[in-house]
Parts: C-alpha cells; structure tokens; sequence
C-alpha cells in the first residue's frame, strides 16, 4: 500500500508551495498560532492513520473469509453478513474500493506531514523527513498490525468493517468506478484474469465444511471419519499401512502344496509370501485360489511342491507414497507387496486390502475384533497397532506423535520405556490407559478412559441439555 507514496512524494514539495506559498495569518487574516496548526495537523494524521489501518485490515478480513462460511452467517442471521456477502459478490469492485481509500489516506498522511515539518525546517527536509517518518509508521501502524489483528480476527473483523467498507464505495464511487474500469481494461489488454478471487477451494475449506456438516447433523461421525481418511491418504507412506514382519504369514519356498493351503486356513489369508532361508528374502506369493485350482486340475509338478504356483512380488521402499504404490500394484496386477528399509530387510507386506482400509476403516472378518470399540461415553478399547491419529479422531484428548512411534503400543511404550504387562496403567494429560492383552512382547489391547468432565463442565451441559 505504501509503495505508490515513494512514487508520489516527489510531487509533495509542489503541494506544500500551494498550500503555504505564505505564511498561515496571511492567509487566514488572524494571526493563528503555530501550536494551533501542528496540533490541529498532528490530530488530522492520528485520524489517517487509524483510517489507513482500517483499509489495511479490512483487505485481509474481508478476502480472508471463505463464500460457505459467509452464507453460513447470513443463514444464522448474523448482524452484517448480508452487507459482507453483498460486498463479496463484487470482489474486484470491493479491492478497488479499500486500495483508492487506502492510497488516498496515505497520501494525504504524507502531505500533512511535509507540511507541519515545513512550518520548523526547509521544505527540502520536511520533504525528506516526511517520507521517512511516514513510510516507517505506516508500515508499523497502518499495515503490519492491523493485518495481524485482522488475520487472527478475521470473521468478526469482517462483520465489522463490512459497513463503513459499504459506505466508503459510495462516497469515493467517481473514483473507484474509473479504477475498476481501468484495471480491468488493462487486465484484458494484457491477457490476465480479471477475477480477484480463486474458484478452488483449500484443504482447510474443505476440513471446515465437514465439521460444520457433522455439527449440524449432515454427515455422520463414520462419514467423517472416512473424509478425515481421504484426506491423509496422499500422506500416508508404505510403512504406515503395512502388516509389520512380526505379524506376516508366510511359507518357506520348501512347504508343500497342502503346507500352504493349511496355512492359508489357519491364519484367514488368501495370499502368502514365499521366501527363502527367511522373511528378508522373499522369492514370491501364493494365492489360496491357485492352490485351490492345482487340487481339482492335478497337480502340474506331480510332486506337490510350490514351485509352479509362485508369482512375482514386487518389493518398495517403506517410504513409498500409498496412492503412488495403489497405482503401481494395479498396473503390475499384484495384490501384495513386500516392504522393506533402506537396507533391504523387509518390515512388512501391503496388500491391496491394507489400501482401501486407510480411506474407508478397518474391514473386519467375522472372528476379529473391533480395532476402536467404545465401552461408554468415557471409555474405549483399541487394538494396540491403532494409528494414534486415529485414536486422536475418536476422543478429546490430543496424544503426541513421535518420530519413533506412530501407534497407541508405540506411545505405550515410550511413556514405559520397557516392556510392559497385562493390568499396568499409565497417565497421560489425565487420561487413564490400561494394558489388557500382551502377546509375548507385543502390547495388543489397550483400554483408555477419558477424564471425568469437571462440576462446572457438568453444570454447563446439563444447562444446555435442559
């Protein structure tokens, strides 16, 4: 904003010649002192400054606050929002407005100045002083500060200057329609957009909309869930969807056909690893369907092995991103990868199923447990492999992430720093987290229960109930 003032203060020494070419009681006919003007004068720039801040303000506030959220205020009957929405309709009008108000003010701060200084000193360095001075607190008090304000405040500031803003556009309205006109005749010329605000919506836009459709009842709590999901699927890497070695089935590449079907019905899977000496040297993958076939087919080998029966895996970086890794697993048509560090010892297999679970929930087979089973309005059990956001999503309570844990066994342990045992509690930010189910060093269950509400935190929901 304070970038046309340079520009302009070389005119200013011109301006103070027609202003004073004499002194003021000549002028004036009285003899008017000269404490009488600077007050006067220095009066007159407190009132520009405020009005500089104003305008400042009211740019953030007013393109700071998104279409959904004013309809939202207009729908509630808030005071002003009608005047903020009739504003925004206009976007380009309304930024002409706040910068031909805003220069002005500016403008005439910078006049003001040089020409109280040149009442003490030479119109050379009031010229001087007024650029610096001015420049310096206007920067200060009339951009820097009120933005700030208006940026943390943007809602509420908007609903305030929305009328004065209204008012503003009529009385500067020669003016802004000729800058309007001009600006966008420019815009044509040179081939711009002559639209002031973009049509895409931001993550944060998005992320508001689903709270305010769950508190007003539109989207269910699963369906939020879900979008939460969707949203941090192009985050979401390899190793935070994979089943981790410990947990991985797999056959080695001596078992037989029966080996692996028996395997396959054991532990519920339809697809198994093969390796070979070990998991860090996976050879392939089974499929139980495959098996399936060689039983009614004849067996191709005729000696019952796996061999003919192994397929190709593909093996990615535990850093790999989850919608780049769905992408590859389609176009090879696999549906397991194996995961491995930087040194090429596997940490895990990914399979299609571990995909769709990060956007639409954990898919449950009839024999196992709920991963978040709530117990009452206070209490819930989780399966210790729960991703800690996801935990974070259900109850009040924020836990921290760290660089070396991303599941509730993970924040376990680090608040132990040991292994732990069945019936061992732990307390954090007054919630209660009790091990259920330890299995050999693996923490699996873990009961958590919210603190209870406070007397006042009582008494305000049962007024709000009531």
């Amino acid at each position: 904003m304070t970038d046309s003032m340079a520009g302009l203060e070389t005119t200013t020494l011109s301006i103070v010649d027609a202003v004073y070419p004499t002194p003021l009681a000549a002028v004036v006919g009285v003899d008017v002192p000269t404490s009488l003007v600077a007050a006067v004068g220095i009066g007159t720039l407190l009132v520009l400054l405020i009005l500089s801040g104003f305008f400042s303000s009211a740019e953030i506030a007013m393109f700071s606050l998104a279409h959904h959220r004013i309809e939202a205020l207009v729908e509630d009957g808030v005071s002003g929002a009608e005047t903020v929405q009739a504003l925004k309709d206009d976007p380009h009008r309304l930024l002409v407005t706040i910068l031909v108000g805003n220069n002005l003010v500016n403008i005439a701060m910078s006049s003001i100045a040089t020409g109280l200084l040149a009442m003490y000193v030479g119109q050379g360095e009031a010229v001087l002083a007024a650029t610096f001075g001015v420049t310096a607190v206007v920067l200060l008090f009339g951009e820097s500060a009120p933005k700030s304000y208006a940026i943390e405040n943007t809602e509420s500031w908007a609903l305030a200057v929305a009328g004065p803003l209204r008012l503003s556009k009529y009385v500067l309205y020669p003016l802004v329609v000729t800058f309007d006109r001009l600006t966008r005749l420019v815009n044509r010329l040179t081939g711009g957009d002559t639209a002031v605000e973009s049509s895409y919506v931001t993550r944060d836009e998005i992320r508001e909309l689903i709270r305010t459709g769950e508190n007003e009842g539109i989207i269910e709590a699963d369906e939020r869930e879900m979008l939460q999901r969707v949203f941090r699927f192009n985050d979401t890497i390899a190793k935070e969807v994979m089943t981790p070695r410990l947990d991985v089935t797999a056959v080695p590449r001596t078992a037989t056909v029966d080996d692996a079907v028996v395997k396959c019905v054991e532990s519920g899977h339809t697809r198994l690893p093969v390796y070979e000496g070990g998991l860090d040297t996976v050879v392939g993958v089974v499929e139980l369907s495959d098996l399936v076939r060689s039983y009614r087919n004849g067996d191709p080998a005729g000696d019952g092995s796996l061999e003919a029966h192994i397929e190709e895996t593909l093996h990615v970086p535990e850093s790999k991103q989850v919608d780049e890794l769905f992408r590859e697993m389609r176009h090879e048509r696999v549906g397991q990868v194996v995961v491995i560090d930087e040194f090429g010892t596997t940490e895990g297999i990914v399979t299609t199923e571990d995909i769709v679970e990060a956007v639409v929930g954990e898919i449950l087979d009839t024999q196992e447990e709920e991963p978040i089973e709530t117990i009452d309005q206070r209490t819930i059990r989780v399966d210790g492999e729960v991703n800690i956001e996801d935990v974070n999503d259900v109850i009040g309570v924020e836990f921290p992430e760290g660089e070396e844990f991303e599941t509730i066994a993970g924040f376990v342990f680090n608040r132990a720093g040991r292994l732990v045992e069945p019936g061992e509690t732990f307390e954090y930010d007054g919630v209660e987290l009790t091990v259920e189910r330890v299995d050999n060093t693996r923490l699996k269950r873990v009961r958590i229960v919210e603190p209870s509400p406070s007397p006042s935190e009582e008494s305000s929901v049962a007024a709000s109930s009531s």
